[in-house]
């Protein structure tokens, strides 16, 4: 059975100016590709005015909220018990949000409780990315 989790989340923009501007975020968690979790971003928040989302490994998300994780697009590392710092880079720039610790840790033990560690299946996951990358050639 296919189960998408959503936890809408608080997150905390730090502008060029140091400034701290509160930004909606949704969670999400799709046991169709278990490997990988996104966070969806409101277009009202986005440059372009369209919603924005990013995917990323799950293991990133654990590594992260450990110590400094990451490489490409996505950064993640703690700063103090309780923030976790999270830094999208784009062709546009980067963006770099601060996430409530709990909150981010309470999500990943849910996709956990969703498919264990290790347990994932990733052949259909990679039966839909090529099909998606191929189109069904």
């Amino acid at each position: 059975m296919d189960t998408t989790l959503e936890q809408p989340a608080r997150a905390r923009l730090i502008t060029a100016e140091n400034q701290e501007l509160p930004v909606p975020a949704l969670l999400r968690y799709d046991s169709t590709d278990p490997l990988a979790l996104s966070v969806d971003f409101p277009p009202e928040v986005s440059l372009d005015g369209q919603g924005v989302t990013w995917s990323f490994g799950r293991a990133l998300l654990e590594e992260g909220l450990r110590g400094p994780a990451g490489g490409g697009d996505v950064h993640i590392w703690p700063c103090g018990r309780s923030t976790t710092v999270v830094e999208f880079h784009s062709p546009y720039g980067l963006a770099l949000l601060q996430f409530d610790t709990p909150a981010l840790r309470e999500f990943l033990l849910r996709t956990y409780v969703v498919v264990g560690a290790g347990q994932e299946d990733i052949g259909e996951a990679v039966e839909q990315g090529l099909s998606a990358l191929f189109g069904g050639v």
